[in-house]
């Protein structure tokens, strides 16, 4: 859930090290540091570090009035789980002159501090990180070079890390490993990075290696070697990059995620691309064992955190419509740690943005224990750890998300449970050639309607200024929009901090109708659907006890605005599609909420991008 950065070259590597830093602010974070040391450094030979609470930019200025400068250096942004935020806490840690970088949870921290006090090792900050700069050091006093040290360390440590470690002793490379928390290394000219993610060092290479499970390495400013959990020397493809920095600046706008809301249909019609030129929907979208594997399975196990959760749920009732096959979707951190009953015969589909959410990885991890071998990611990260350890892929063409409410990766999650659900139907003979012409049709109108959705922002941003003195809401849907209506809830929370809470429309009248009154909005999702007029009845409900309503309806719903009655008319129904595009107006209700309220709309407090800790 933190960030990391390190370099080492022939120049002043720290304004690297610090624009790294910025770029990685979006995963969320509460203090912010960085060590150096080498050749250029001031105190030759020497570690120094310079951390803050807050802000990048304060640890920035810290660092300019210390004249920070140097070729070798690691930096951090944290997200505190071990101890408070302070700038004891803060990392890197240092321990005799050896700089650590962590991300991740140590479960055997408590262990490992005992063992180090009895060899007479203080420790002055909170953190499971700290035994892990003490070990590398008291192997480094037993004769080891710094690699080594790391090697030993890593097979003694429990839990999850992404770990970059300098020392004085060595200035002319890092080390780095990795388990279970992303780390990648940048290749340069005679100049080499490490980052947790590519943002960090994009304006300094594209090329990149992505580290596997359980790999460790040295970075020398003219070479890296990678080896394996065995300690063995391998080779790790060279990938470029296709992340553009274009995609990582706000442009005209006042906030990523409004950029990311507004980006939406560039990015749905960019997934649907391949669907579209081919005029069908095919298995190869899938990969190239999908044919043979979605004709034979009996059902999908879709596995999901937060927002992609949700898209799980929307996907639910497309799947079981259309293919007449049971889905069943859990929480990844539910499902790893119960007594699951396996089918073997059920497709595995695990949905993340990130592609390293650690929950969603260890619940895959589990289903494959538990004899799933039909496995299926859904991920807008090229090359991340899901789609790595699964047998099919398709992955989103988002781009980069910065906001940490996501936006344009549910509603391109979306597409590709809708393509998913529609090429079983079609492999196993369950669809017609004329049903798939009309969904591939409205699937090529797709973002004409998003954009249509994104056209109401005026009159959203009305609705939000009364929305922003509040402190609870409800969000009412019913059938394939309740998953919407939770998402809009979700969102709500996230980034105003008004207490959201949804519910089927039908569930209102067994118990969170006594929370009706003049101070509690209700949002409903009211498409012209099947069950239009069941929301009709329970909008009547919420009137009845003085409730104040915020409809958004379909343009040919018939609805009327009256006395505690808002009506906002999304663009005419478009069947089963329609969930992503009333996913539109839920989101920028959230945005200008939250820009009413004065939240820091990128940076939701406590919150993290890329959930990489359990």
């Amino acid at each position: 859930m933190c960030g990391i950065v390190g370099a080492i070259a022939n120049r002043d590597v720290v304004p690297v090290l610090i624009e790294g830093l910025k770029r990685l602010e979006y995963r969320g974070y509460d203090s912010a540091g960085i060590a150096i040391v080498g050749r250029n450094a001031a105190n030759d030979g020497d570690v120094r570090r310079v951390r803050r609470t807050g802000r990048v930019a304060e640890m920035e200025s810290a660092a300019a009035s210390e004249a920070f400068s140097a070729d070798l250096g690691i930096g951090h942004t944290r997200w505190a789980t071990h101890g408070g935020v302070t700038e004891h806490n803060a990392h890197p840690h240092i321990s005799h002159g050896v700089a650590l970088v962590h991300n991740g949870i140590i479960e055997n921290h408590e262990q490992q501090r005992e063992r180090l006090r009895a060899l007479g090792y203080t420790f002055e900050s909170q953190t499971d990180t700290e035994v892990i700069a003490h070990l590398i050091h008291h192997y480094l006093t037993q004769g080891d070079d710094l690699l080594r040290a790391l090697q030993r360390v890593v097979k003694e440590l429990e839990g999850a890390y992404a770990l970059a470690v300098v020392s004085r002793k060595e200035p002319d490379r890092m080390v780095c490993a990795r388990m279970g928390c992303p780390l990648l290394i940048g290749l340069g000219e005679d100049e080499n990075f490490i980052a947790s993610d590519v943002s960090a060092i994009i304006q300094a290479t594209r090329r990149v290696i992505f580290l596997e499970e359980g790999d460790t390495a040295e970075v020398m400013r003219t070479g890296v070697r990678v080896f394996d959990a065995t300690d063995t020397e391998v080779q790790r493809d060279v990938h470029v990059s296709d992340v553009s920095l274009a995609s990582l600046e706000l442009g005209p706008y006042r906030h990523f995620m409004q950029k990311e809301i507004h980006e939406q249909p560039r990015a749905i019609a960019d997934t649907i691309e391949a669907i579209i030129d081919h005029g069908s929907f095919t298995p190869e979208l899938f990969g190239m064992d999908a044919d043979g594997i979605l004709r034979d399975i009996e059902g999908l196990q879709i596995l999901a955190c937060g927002t992609s959760y949700y898209a799980g749920l929307t996907a639910r009732y497309w799947f079981e419509a259309v293919t007449g096959l049971p889905c069943n979707v859990e929480i990844a951190s539910e499902y790893r740690y119960r007594k699951v009953v396996a089918n073997p015969r059920q497709l595995i589909v695990t949905i993340s943005q990130s592609g390293e959410t650690l929950d969603t990885m260890e619940a895959l991890k589990y289903a494959k224990s538990l004899g799933h071998d039909k496995t299926l990611s859904i991920c807008n990260v090229p090359e991340s750890a899901i789609p790595r350890a699964s047998r099919l892929v398709f992955y989103t063409r988002a781009g980069a998300e910065i906001g940490v409410a996501s936006t344009k990766a549910f509603t391109t999650q979306l597409v590709a449970l809708f393509a998913l659900t529609v090429t079983v139907a079609k492999v196993q003979g369950k669809l017609s050639a004329e049903q798939e012409a009309e969904l591939l049709d409205a699937l090529r109108h797709l973002p004409g309607s998003v954009q249509h959705a994104l056209n109401l922002e005026p009159q959203i941003a009305v609705w939000s200024d009364r929305f922003a003195p509040k402190q609870h809401a409800l969000f009412l849907g019913r059938g394939i929009h309740y998953p919407i209506a939770l998402e809009g809830a979700l969102k709500l929370k996230e980034i105003s901090y008004i207490h959201a809470e949804a519910y089927p429309a039908g569930e209102l009248k067994h118990g969170p109708l006594a929370l009706v009154d003049a101070d509690m909005p209700v949002v409903v999702i009211a498409p012209n659907d099947a069950l239009l007029e069941k929301v009709k009845s329970n909008i009547q409900e919420v009137r009845a006890r003085g409730g104040e309503m915020y409809v958004f309806a379909d343009a040919d719903s018939h609805f009327t605005e009256s006395e505690g009655v808002h009506v906002i008319r999304t663009p005419r129904h478009v069947g089963l599609l329609s969930p992503i595009v009333h996913a539109i107006p839920v989101q920028l209700l959230a945005y200008h909420a939250a820009l009413a309220r004065g939240t820091d709309v990128d940076k939701p407090r406590n919150l993290a991008k890329s959930v990489t800790v359990e």
